[in-house]
């Protein structure tokens, strides 16, 4: 998956060591007399190191790598001793990254590990903007269980519990997706099929994208790949079209169940043009 992650300058660093400290994740250390990024896994590209660089040889792009996971993050930081915990805990309370704060707690509580009384009590994720982009902001979306109308001018209700919906734009590791049912979807079904959001959408989470025109399929069974194997996924419901190239959605699919090694009932839906369940 494409994030920001940081990117060190070895012709600037000098090898002072001061930015290691800063990265209580454990993602640079010092290796031949120079900074080194040693896991992608355990950078959250959040920056915190960058203020502690006297050359300026730190710097956040974005770039394909790995999703950042909080887990072996955790795994990396408790062996550092509760200072660092704290210095971690605080980082991510800091920057509003909630998600991964309550991930890092239960971490703490699953392996009998005291956490500090002043996290105790944060456990509501507030939605956080990635790059300034409403797009790409993470939210859940309360919805009451509206009962149907009888009177068919009354405006419909919308079943989407969670945004984003787009592939290329979703973190694997959202809260959003834990324990989930999935509905894949082409993006032209919901606008062929009258009754998506009530027939498909009620009760499941929502990824959609498009087998032709999308030029990022690889990343797409990439980032797949990661949500399956972080995340216990209950089932997957498939929607595509009837035109032979929407069948790629249940390939795609299929490939990134292999790779994550994970075996998940699908129910496939092909819908026809006409906007009818074939």
């Amino acid at each position: 998956m494409e994030r920001d992650i940081i990117t060190i300058d070895e012709d600037k660093c000098t090898g002072c060591g001061l930015c290691i400290p800063g990265c209580p994740e454990g993602a640079i250390q010092l290796i031949d007399e120079k900074a080194r990024l040693i896991s992608d896994l355990f950078c959250d590209g959040l920056g915190a190191c960058l203020g502690e660089c006297p050359e300026d040889a730190i710097s956040i792009k974005k770039r394909e790598a790995e999703p950042y996971n909080e887990e072996r993050v955790m795994a990396n930081i408790v062996r550092q001793g509760k200072g660092t915990i704290i210095a971690h805990l605080k980082h991510l309370k800091d920057h509003n990254e909630i998600g991964f704060l309550n991930q890092a707690m239960e971490y703490l509580k699953v392996n009998s590990i005291e956490v500090p009384s002043e996290y105790e009590e944060v456990t509501e994720e507030k939605p956080t903007m990635a790059c300034g982009c409403p797009s790409s902001m993470e939210r859940e979306i309360d919805r009451e269980d509206v009962k149907p109308c009888a009177d068919a001018s009354a405006p419909v209700s919308s079943e989407l519990s969670h945004w984003p919906v787009q592939l290329q734009l979703i973190n694997p590791n959202a809260a959003s997706f834990k324990n989930a049912d999935l509905l894949i979807t082409a993006d032209c079904v919901p606008f062929s099929y009258g009754d998506f959001h009530r027939r498909f959408l009620k009760g499941r989470k929502l990824i959609i994208f498009c087998p032709k025109l999308d030029t990022t399929i690889d990343s797409y069974i990439q980032k797949l790949t990661e949500l399956f194997r972080v995340q216990d996924i209950k089932s997957i419901t498939i929607l595509h079209m009837e035109v032979p190239c929407c069948s790629g959605v249940e390939k795609i699919v299929t490939e990134a169940l292999e790779k994550a090694d994970k075996n998940i009932i699908i129910k496939d839906y092909t819908i026809s043009i006409s906007g009818e369940i074939i």
